[in-house]
């Protein structure tokens, strides 16, 4: 579905300050993967989501999308294809708009304001949709997004995102700024949404648990390059020891405590 071709991502080129933040990377991601990635602070995992999502053209190597060249495809519309939700519940939504709209908003993909169209047996589809985060937020239509909790916003831009019908999901640490509580209720929504509309979606995270428990296929991200990728009965043979004692394995050296590699979810 996806393709990554010998991509390459150099930042600052020419310049003391030049990062190559993705080294010749080849990945496929097929129809249905739901695949967690990890890594260090800087190893290129947000770069690899830039790259899928058209935030950032790639320096050399190709994109492509159901066999389709898009490496110079516009983000704008790539969005047609690909949701993508950010660690900060704020991005996802339009705050000074109701709930409502801007579910009203996402089945429209972006269509214009004037547009949109709220009549009795949207409201009630909105309801019935909104019940599945069991918050609450189906009796709250009319109410401004921006009174929201993050939790609740977070679960809200989830929700209205999996209604878009991406052939894509990207999610980057999108739980990392919640509670423990709502991380928590998210993750499970997450899982829900992305089994029963059989989505395909690639998850950062930095909780090594959380990588393991969620998705059928686990890539660890090292220094721009995919160090380990591991998948159905092996990862879920996985835990948090055997993942550490892997990542030191391949890199044949100990863990920083001040580098941080990942969180143990502990």
């Amino acid at each position: 579905m996806i393709e990554l071709a010998n991509v390459t991502q150099v930042f600052n080129h020419g310049t003391v300050n030049e990062v190559t933040a993705i080294k010749n990377l080849s990945l496929k991601i097929d129809e249905g993967d739901f695949i967690t990635v990890i890594g260090s602070n800087g190893a290129g995992k947000t770069t690899l989501l830039n790259v899928i999502a058209g935030a950032v053209f790639p320096t050399g190597g190709k994109v492509f999308i159901n066999n389709k060249n898009i490496t110079k495809l516009h983000e704008y519309k790539r969005s047609k294809l690909i949701g993508r939700i950010f660690q900060n519940p704020l991005l996802g939504t339009a705050g000074s708009m109701s709930i409502e709209q801007n579910m009203a908003l996402s089945i429209k993909k972006g269509f214009r304001l004037f547009t949109l169209a709220l009549n009795r047996s949207k409201r009630e589809r909105f309801r019935e949709e909104l019940k599945t985060l069991n918050m609450g937020l189906e009796n709250r239509l009319k109410d401004t997004v921006g009174l929201l909790s993050g939790g609740q916003r977070q679960a809200l831009t989830l929700l209205t995102t999996v209604l878009s019908r991406p052939a894509l999901l990207l999610l980057d640490e999108h739980t990392a700024a919640l509670d423990p509580g709502n991380a928590e209720a998210v993750m499970r929504l997450t899982r829900d949404f992305i089994e029963s509309y059989k989505m395909t979606a690639v998850m950062i995270t930095h909780n090594m648990q959380q990588a393991i428990d969620y998705g059928n296929r686990l890539v660890m991200f090292s220094d721009g390059e995919i160090i380990f990728d591991i998948k159905g009965e092996e990862k879920s043979n996985l835990t948090v020891a055997k993942l550490v004692a892997k990542f030191k394995e391949i890199k044949n050296e100990m863990m920083n405590s001040d580098e941080i590699l990942l969180d143990t979810g502990v």
